[in-house]
C-alpha cells in the first residue's frame, strides 16, 4: 500500500485545473407602455475581431405557427449578422422562449457546453434584445476567459436591457 501512495498522489499533482463557472444575468425592465411586448434576446461571446466564439442563448417565440417567430431574429441585427443567419433554429441548448420582466440568470461551467472549446484569450459578452412595437439596444460587456479568480463583470443598458452581471468562478 505505501508503494501506491507517491504514484497517486502524483497523480493528483498532475491533473488539469477545474474550468471555471460563468453565471450571466440579465435584467429585462418592465415598460411602462401601452403595448407591451417580452423582447427577443441574445447572448453570444464574441472575440476582439468580432466573430463570434460561442452562441449562449437565444430567447423568442418559439410556439407560433409556421416558425413565425423565426422571421423576427433578424431584428436583432448584430447577432443575426454575426451568427443567427447560418443557424438552423430552434438550436438545442441554446433557443429558449421570451422571458417575462426582471432578473434572467444562466449558468455554464467551462468544462462542457458552449465554454469547453473557448481558448484563453480576452473576449466580450453580447446581449443584445429587440422588442415589437419597441426598440433594439445592445449592451457589451468585456472579459478574460478563463478567469484567475473569482470576478464580476458588469454592463448596463438604457431601455430595453437593465443590468448585465457576469460572475465567474474558477
Amino acid at each position: 500500500m505505501r508503494v501506491f501512495l507517491p504514484f497517486a498522489l502524483t497523480g493528483l499533482v498532475s491533473l488539469p485545473v477545474l474550468a471555471a463557472d460563468m453565471n450571466v444575468k440579465v435584467e429585462i425592465p418592465r415598460l411602462n407602455v401601452a403595448e407591451y411586448h417580452r423582447p427577443y434576446v441574445a447572448v453570444w461571446v464574441e472575440r476582439p475581431d468580432q466573430t463570434v466564439a460561442a452562441n449562449l442563448a437565444v430567447w423568442y417565440d418559439l410556439k407560433k405557427k409556421d416558425k413565425e417567430g423565426e422571421k423576427w431574429l433578424k431584428d436583432m441585427r448584430q447577432w443575426w449578422r454575426r451568427a443567427g443567419r447560418e443557424l438552423q433554429m430552434p438550436v438545442d441548448g441554446v433557443s429558449g422562449a421570451t422571458r417575462p420582466a426582471g432578473e434572467q440568470q444562466l449558468s455554464f461551467s467551462g468544462d462542457k457546453g458552449p465554454l469547453a472549446k473557448l481558448p484563453a484569450g480576452d473576449y466580450i459578452l453580447m446581449v443584445e434584445a429587440a422588442r415589437e412595437v419597441g426598440g433594439r439596444e445592445l449592451v457589451k460587456v468585456p472579459f478574460q476567459w478563463p478567469p484567475k479568480s473569482a470576478q464580476t463583470a458588469r454592463g448596463k443598458g438604457d431601455s430595453e436591457l437593465g443590468a448585465i452581471t457576469l460572475d465567474f468562478k474558477p
